[in-house]
């Protein structure tokens, strides 16, 4: 039960004639919430509206429970009956609900329905439908004839699939293979064993990577299976009370079996193996869903008596004690529950027991502009205290306020006095920030809060869940306020540290590219940024270092310098690439061809890259065969030219480059021939004049130069 006095297992000991003998009673046995919502929302609608109720299939997997009902004028139809009622009749939807088909019908016979679908069934119809509209296929682990699981189905709006909890890997995989590459969204009918879902969950992501698993289960049923898994182990025998068509009764049945073979299955006191039993010093008892409290009640009863050597005050004694474990809550217990409805006015929270909760508007804490729809949805989990167990109409009077203010008040002072951090629920934003929940405690995060980085629009974190420093708590007033960006801080000062203590000077490190300036680029090598200078990125000359990398890269950098006193770090990219000297001779040599561009243009003559960081001069000289006065008419900076290698010289790293020597020269007249020979000079008079004006040039170049001269030596 989810009342604070259900927290403990039920344990019955007596003192029998020869040794004591114990009887537990696993929590959270008999109706779930969903069941008895339904239950009493059908015999709810029979008194008020005084008309006979008729329900989508048996409300309920329970022989005894149905008869109940029947006699009371609540009678069972198939959903392939309806059309043979009257317009106008009412009909409960039972908690297992019901197709979208079904529901267009009813409306069309004016029918009035009375839905009593479980919180954790309606969700998944929701979920199923808004992902099918998005084209994505929908697949549906659970009995494709449960009609919870049919019901499903039936919000599909696209294609679909069901596959059995027991399934054969082989099976998974042929129907994951036909629809291969599609996106898949997995969703489990809430009964079914969680191993089983995770078993079948795991074949389908391992054939398809766009599946996306949903958490569907219902966690009541979850921890059932749970509680009676671990009390079977511990027990010499285990009873299992539900009903033979109960899928929910059969698989407590199956978990229960598998840790102890003495393991008893029973509709009713009757059916109790109750000489099998008498050997026994420990007995579990676990009922399902589908089991009524009355038989719980009797079957409990039955096998104390036959136990124990019980006197009647005894006998009194635990009946009391099971009806303790099935009633309401008491005035001031802090309670769980799941809500069933919200209006403008209040919060309708089923407790699992045979009254509602309520919780009125003026018991939950709401911020300015706040209403209790901003924080709260139909199907959530919801604590709250108990103010009344009669509040004058029937119900119980809770508060959010009281619980708060006893819970979870305390345990942010707590986090706020010991620095500790919180996790918070992003649920709205509002103009200054955000509105974060912190499990039941509405508080606030300023913009200036939200992050280190800049935030434009405070959206962004809507729905998701963070981690915070309490720097706030004013429980008078109702305030808390959070900071994600105070624990952000703290977190990078201390990556910051530990990675200052890991870098070294002439370190190889992954990088990456954040942001450029005029001067370089700044990378992130793990949570702080380096400096990549321009110089540092390209062994030629760059005017952006965009024209060598994109924001976004992941770059290998070295680190060429370190000030943790500043925080500051230099780093290289060019030096992971072979300086263009220290390899010439594997790529060039006197007499080559050589291509490039155009990158400077002096008096004496022009650079012409050859690759970054390797330039060669072509002297005016051997431009062309004519005399050229200004070299800015013949070539302009950024043309691409062939030149050929006349000389290079490593020592000073100079390369001599000549177009000319790619031209044949002009045709000349017989007499300027003639002249031309008589103006020879021999070669040993001509060459100096040569040697002279490439010299020249050289210095002029070394002049032009002397940050790449510097750099280069």
């Amino acid at each position: 039960m989810p009342t604070s006095s259900s927290k403990k297992d039920l344990m019955m000991n007596r003192s029998g004639s020869k040794k004591d003998k114990k009887i537990i009673l696993v929590e959270g046995s008999g109706f779930c919430f969903g069941v008895k919502n339904a239950i009493q929302k059908a015999k709810r609608a029979r008194a008020e509206l005084d008309k006979e109720i008729f329900t989508l299939g048996d409300i309920i997997h329970n022989k005894v429970v149905v008869e109940d009902l029947n006699e009371r004028g609540i009678t069972a139809v198939g959903e392939d009956e309806i059309e043979t009622l009257k317009r106008g009749s009412n009909i409960v939807v039972r908690s297992h609900g019901a197709s979208r088909a079904f529901f267009e019908k009813a409306a069309g016979l004016d029918f009035n329905l009375i839905d009593a679908t479980c919180p954790y069934v309606l969700r998944i119809h929701t979920l199923v439908k808004n992902e099918s509209l998005k084209g994505r296929v929908i697949i549906i682990v659970g009995n494709e004839e449960h009609p919870e699981v049919a019901g499903i189905s039936g919000w599909c709006c696209g294609e679909k699939a069901v596959i059995s909890e027991n399934s054969k890997k082989s099976e998974i995989e042929e129907i994951c293979e036909k629809y291969k590459g599609k996106e898949m969204v997995v969703v489990g009918q809430t009964t079914i064993k969680q191993e089983a879902y995770e078993r079948v969950c795991e074949v389908i992501k391992s054939v398809n990577d766009h599946a996306e698993v949903m958490d569907t289960l219902c966690s009541i049923t979850t921890t059932r299976q749970e509680k009676a898994f671990e009390c079977a182990k511990n027990v010499d025998a285990m009873i299992v009370i539900g009903d033979s068509k109960s899928s929910n009764s059969l698989k407590l049945y199956e978990i229960c079996s598998s840790v102890n073979k003495n393991t008893f299955f029973i509709e009713n006191k009757s059916d109790l193996p109750l000489k099998k039993l008498s050997n026994c010093t420990t007995i579990g008892v676990v009922a399902s869903a589908s089991a009524p409290g009355q038989i719980i009640r009797e079957v409990m009863v039955i096998m104390n008596e036959n136990q124990n050597e019980t006197t009647g005050n005894e006998m009194l004694e635990l009946m009391d004690e099971i009806e303790k474990s099935m009633k309401s809550p008491k005035t001031g217990e802090i309670v769980e529950g799941v809500i069933d409805a919200i209006n403008d006015k209040e919060i309708v929270v089923n407790l699992g027991c045979k009254k509602d909760g309520i919780i009125p508007n003026s018991e939950v804490a709401l911020e300015e502009g706040q209403t209790i729809r901003d924080l709260f949805s139909v199907g959530d989990e919801i604590q709250a205290k108990v103010l009344k167990t009669d509040d004058g109409d029937g119900s119980i009077l809770l508060s959010r306020r009281k619980m708060e203010a006893s819970v979870h008040w305390a345990e942010l002072e707590d986090a706020l006095n010991n620095d500790e951090t919180v996790k918070v629920d992003v649920v709205r934003a509002v103009k200054s920030g955000v509105i974060a929940n912190y499990k039941e405690v509405s508080g606030f995060i300023p913009l200036s809060q939200l992050s280190e980085r800049f935030i434009e629009d405070a959206s962004e974190f809507v729905g998701q869940t963070m981690e915070a420093k309490v720097i706030r708590v004013d429980q008078k007033l109702g305030k808390a306020i959070f900071s994600p960006k105070q624990l952000q801080k703290e977190e990078k000062n201390k990556r910051l540290q530990e990675l200052w203590k890991k870098l070294n000077v002439g370190d190889d490190i992954e990088g990456k590219v954040m942001r450029f300036t005029e001067y370089g680029a700044f990378v992130d090598i793990g949570g702080v940024d380096g400096l990549l200078h321009i110089s540092e990125i390209s062994w030629g000359k760059l005017k952006h270092p965009s024209e060598v990398l994109t924001v976004g890269d992941t770059i290998n950098v070295k680190i060429l310098s370190l000030n943790p006193e500043k925080g500051k770090i230099s780093l290289g990219y060019k030096q992971n690439m072979p300086e263009p000297w220290s390899i010439i001779d594997d790529k060039y040599k006197a007499g080559d061809n050589v291509e490039g561009d155009i990158v400077q243009i002096k008096e004496y003559g022009a650079f012409l890259e050859l690759e970054p960081g390797l330039d060669g001069l072509i002297h005016i000289s051997e431009i062309s065969h004519s005399r050229v006065e200004n070299i800015n008419s013949v070539l302009h900076i950024g043309d691409n030219v062939e030149a050929k290698i006349l000389e290079i010289d490593k020592d000073r790293r100079r390369i001599s480059l000549s177009i000319k020597a790619l031209i044949d020269p002009p045709e000349q007249a017989p007499e300027a021939e003639e002249k031309a020979k008589e103006e020879e000079k021999p070669a040993d008079e001509a060459a100096p004049q040569q040697e002279v004006t490439i010299e020249e040039a050289n210095e002029g170049v070394a002049e032009a130069e002397p940050d790449k001269e510097e750099k280069a030596e």
